[in-house]
């Protein structure tokens, strides 16, 4: 029987996580946000952040780009998933090395 909805069955979206990423216990280096990680692979296949940065407009020029729009809209938008509410909690989260991997 085919697809109900009259969708074409494409066999699902695949997520290939990063290999090169080890999770380790560290004692006091510890991160609330590892759940992000499954976030972050689902933007990398669906290129969300991607695709948001390239349609945002950039005024800023020279030295005044120290940071790329799809970086700070990752910040911004997985901040809020983690349950921050604004940009405050941005300076805490620099020294979160899984937070850093996240936004790059």
């Amino acid at each position: 029987m085919g697809n109900l909805t009259g969708e074409a069955e494409s066999g699902g979206l695949k997520l290939d996580f990063d290999s090169r990423l080890r999770l380790e216990f560290r004692g006091a280096e510890v991160t609330t946000d590892a759940g992000l990680l499954a976030v972050r692979e689902l933007d990398e296949a669906l290129g969300l952040t991607e695709m948001a940065g390239a349609m945002i407009r950039d005024k800023r020029t020279g030295r005044n780009i120290r940071h790329e729009i799809t970086g700070l809209l990752r910040q911004s938008i997985y901040a809020r998933l983690s349950g921050y509410e604004d940009v405050n909690d941005q300076e805490l989260l620099l020294r979160d090395p899984a937070n850093v991997f996240f936004v790059k």
